[in-house]
């Protein structure tokens, strides 16, 4: 089972907080998943499908409950990817417009756009709208992968009142258009957790909060050990061109003509090759700073490049 269909499963047990949170989440369902069809002036026939089982039972109980309404179901099987898929008829008959009415699929001037507010003036309700959306059109990459959210709805208007109503929770989504619908998007994972439990799914909010830890464990170490090799790299770097000019110098100068502090780093330095300064300072007797050996260091490279001829570095 793919993550959205977890959230889904998740999404289609949670029970309505008040009395008017199934309006709203029916209402999504319909706007995200139904086709109107006239029949004639005032008339209206409606068509809701949908390829989650539980989601067609809370169509049929809720128009049933809500309108007392007639149902036809149908379950299809796509030829090509062999999945059922159920079709829920709603014939014309004299409660049908009134519930697309009550429900702002439609007004006084025809189809109505986007999200009717009466439906989410509380907060319970524009979750249970918004659950409505994503059980209709949500998608939701697995968490182990890269964060990626989705919904999709026809109309410019209908997406502007999602992301309008995603802010007022503070979760920040952004629209792209794709060929004839428009999608709404999120791609920070502490978002989208946030909107999974914010619509109730609290299991998978948590699923996604243990997959960011995880995520942000595994990259921390990453960038420490990143760290460390460059650190490495950049000391073993150093170590070689200090190794050099210490040959360069004892080409040129006995060791025993050299002041007391330079002979011992020289023989620090040739002993322990790999060493940083830190750890060359923590050996000398008595200890060192790592300015004080990196002194030293500095002095045996200006000697070492007098000897050969070569320019002083200033």
């Amino acid at each position: 089972m793919s993550f959205t269909a977890e959230v889904k499963e998740e999404l289609s047990r949670v029970e309505p907080t008040c009395s008017h949170c199934d309006a709203a989440t029916l209402s999504a369902l319909i706007r995200i998943e139904g086709s109107i069809l006239f029949s004639g002036p005032g008339k209206f026939r409606l068509e809701i499908s949908t390829d989650v089982p539980q989601v067609a039972r809370f169509i049929i109980r809720a128009l049933h409950g809500m309108y007392a309404l007639k149902t036809d179901l149908t379950m299809r099987r796509s030829v090509l990817h062999k999945t059922p898929n159920w079709l829920i008829d709603v014939p014309t008959q004299p409660h049908l417009t009134e519930a697309l009415y009550d429900l702002g699929i439609i007004g006084k001037e025809g189809l109505k756009r986007g999200i009717d507010p009466k439906l989410v003036q509380k907060s319970c309700c524009a979750s249970a709208y918004l659950r409505g959306v994503f059980l209709g059109s949500g998608f939701i990459s697995n968490p182990r992968g890269d964060f990626h959210f989705e919904l999709k709805v026809e109309s410019q208007t209908m997406a502007n009142d999602i992301v309008s109503l995603l802010a007022k929770k503070d979760i920040h989504a952004k629209i792209v258009e794709r060929r004839n619908s428009f999608t709404v998007y999120l791609k920070s994972g502490a978002a989208i957790s946030s909107f999974l439990a914010f619509v109730g799914a609290h299991q998978s909010a948590l699923k996604m909060e243990n997959e960011r830890v995880i995520k942000s464990v595994r990259n921390e170490v990453n960038r420490r050990v990143n760290a460390e090799i460059a650190n490495q790299a950049k000391t073993a770097e150093a170590s070689v061109e200090q190794v050099q000019a210490i040959r360069t110098l004892l080409d040129h100068r006995d060791i025993k003509s050299l002041p007391r502090g330079l002979q011992e780093y020289i023989q620090l330095r040739v002993r322990y090759p790999e060493a940083t300064l830190k750890e060359l300072g923590e050996r000398a007797n008595p200890s060192l700073s790592k300015s004080a050996i990196y002194h030293r260091v500095r002095r045996i490279e200006q000697m070492a490049r007098e000897v050969s001829g070569k320019p002083t570095k200033k």
